[in-house]
């Protein structure tokens, strides 16, 4: 291929790459590393108590924002170095909880809070999800010809749901006096609160993710499974393979791309986790590191917002989910190189 006609067809890609992803990122390394703040001044004011004889007035001495000639604040931005990652990571309340081997005492810094959430709802789904929707394909592979379609159809719904909506929904079956709720306190005889603990939110959290993203994994899973060769297969029940033993050593090695390819996928999207925070409302309990990056966004009550520590945040999130991507990133090479 000559380069011209490759350039014409990579360049728009390379372009539109730089503009709405490598800008972006090296715009929030920069914002990490700077902080910009709103320039104050002393200023005399003029205050009078209400009256119109006996009003007294005092001349105050107070800060106020510098505006520029069109009214708005004029703003400073300051090199402040690692500080806005020192912020964020807490080192030295990290460290003494490490000493004291005080897990509540780490626990309290926001981020190792919401690190230990996101790695543990990743790690946790990740094979729960695989799984799921491989049996999910295995019985729909198996089952007749006329009830693949409606079992598709049906299997694919959860993953049709606006996740916001679908944590919502479970969420509703189990707050307060939800349906689900109610059942298990009949059913056991005793109060029950699964919002209001920390573990059994998680759970349903999990639970959620599992049900939404199982139906992804399936429908890949099960078009690799009309791929599978049946010469092979044919082979192995005649040297006697139990069902189990074809799955594992025929059916399971042909799906390892495809199993690698949704691992990736889930992988990050499952690190930036924030709809479950936010349909189960749990920020009192559980946050994640997506969660605390928007967190750190929204204006306080003075109108300012925390964009360096948030900006971050950010980087660590993005150098998280490179970290857990090297181990299935490194066999995707090394199985390319063996193919070529």
């Amino acid at each position: 291929m000559k380069f011209k006609t490759f350039a014409a067809f990579v360049g728009p890609s390379i372009f539109l790459m730089l503009v709405f992803i490598a800008w972006p990122l090296a715009n929030v390394l920069w914002q990490s590393f700077h902080v910009t703040s709103v320039k104050f001044e002393q200023s005399e004011v003029e205050v009078c108590t209400p009256g119109f004889l006996t009003s007294t007035c005092t001349v105050e001495v107070r800060m106020q924002p510098i505006l520029d000639s069109y009214g708005d604040p004029v703003t400073e931005t300051k090199f402040v170095g690692w500080q806005s990652y020192r912020n964020v990571l807490e080192p030295a309340r990290f460290l003494a909880g490490l000493q004291d081997l005080s897990w509540e005492q780490v626990m309290v810094i926001d981020f190792w809070k919401a690190l230990r959430f996101t790695l543990t709802f990743t790690l946790i789904t990740l094979p729960l999800v695989i799984g799921v929707g491989l049996l999910i394909a295995l019985a729909v592979n198996n089952a007749i010809q006329s009830l693949r379609g409606q079992i598709i159809f049906v299997s694919l719904l959860p993953f049709i749901i606006t996740p916001v909506i679908g944590a919502l929904s479970i969420r509703w079956l189990f707050v307060g006096d939800g349906i689900l709720t109610a059942f298990l306190e009949w059913l056991l005889k005793a109060d029950i609160a699964m919002l209001a603990n920390p573990w059994t939110l998680e759970l349903l959290m999990m639970f959620y993710r599992v049900w939404h993203v199982a139906p992804f994994a399936f429908i890949i899973l099960y078009a690799g499974l009309q791929t599978v060769n049946h010469d092979t297969l044919e082979s192995a029940v005649i040297d006697g393979a139990s069902r189990f033993e074809r799955l594992r050593f025929v059916t399971i090695p042909h799906l390892m791309p495809l199993i690698i390819f949704i691992a990736l996928i889930h992988l990050m999207d499952s690190y930036r986790v924030f709809e479950e925070i936010v349909g189960f409302s749990s920020q009192a309990h559980v946050i994640s590191l997506q969660w605390l990056t928007y967190d750190l966004l929204t204006p306080d009550d003075a109108g300012n917002r925390a964009i360096s520590r948030a900006s971050a945040s950010a980087m660590l999130t993005m150098i998280g989910i490179v970290v857990i991507l090297i181990p299935l990133l490194g066999k995707t090479w090394r199985d390319h190189k063996g193919v070529s």
